[in-house]
């Protein structure tokens, strides 16, 4: 990474801390072994694949703490110029507009500016990750029986902070020079996500023509 890259990804820049694996636990080997093939320039299709005799939920849990990480990341770069004036709705263009919901106080879908939505979606996914009854830390810890139904939906929402950067602010991260570390994030989330089936491929529409070129 580029001294400048280094410096537009630096830790004043996070919209959220980072989530990190204790040392010494099996999710930290498996987070290791997940950067390490990264690391080594592997093709990215190839590094998604479950490990061999790996925990399925493991190697998931992985993957969705790691890609919080990077897309909060991602997000805080453009932050400053995705206001409620820029981004009146969460949008990825004109065809497509998100609505927030949850539990709490927004029980019915809301149209909300996109920097609200971010607020309430990394808020949302960091409740989680830090739940150990959702992400237990411990070994032999059971994973709760719909984890997966869970990541399934942190992931979906995930990929629409992608779609907002790339449709509304993908000059700001070009003017940067940060575009190939977020392609190369793009196309990580992209192949884990389709390679075990955690997007719903409706929700890669945004995107369709994009990923066609660069994930071919």
């Amino acid at each position: 990474m580029s001294i400048a890259l280094k410096q537009v990804f630096n830790k004043d820049k996070t919209f959220r801390p980072k989530r990190k694996f204790e040392p010494g636990t099996q999710r930290f080997e498996l987070h290791k072994k997940a950067q390490a093939s990264l690391n080594s320039g592997v093709d990215l299709r190839a590094a998604v694949q479950l490990p061999h005799g790996e925990d399925l939920n493991d190697w998931v849990a992985v993957h969705v703490v790691d890609f919080f990480n990077r897309i909060n990341l991602i997000y805080g770069t453009v932050c400053e110029f995705c206001t409620d004036k820029s981004c009146p709705v969460m949008s990825g263009g004109p065809r497509y507009e998100y609505r927030w919901q949850d539990d709490h106080k927004y029980k019915r879908p809301t149209a909300l500016p996109a920097p609200q939505y971010m607020n309430l979606l990394m808020d949302w996914i960091e409740v989680q990750i830090n739940n150990e009854d959702i992400f237990p830390t411990s070994i032999g810890i059971p994973f709760p029986k719909n984890f997966i139904q869970i990541c399934k939906k942190i992931l979906c929402r995930l990929f629409r902070v992608f779609v907002h950067v790339y449709i509304h602010h993908f000059d700001r991260i070009i003017l940067m020079g940060a575009e190939a570390h977020v392609n190369t994030c793009y196309k990580h989330f992209y192949y884990f996500g389709t390679e075990l089936n955690l997007i719903d491929r409706k929700e890669l529409e945004p995107l369709k023509e994009m990923t066609s070129r660069m994930c071919h």
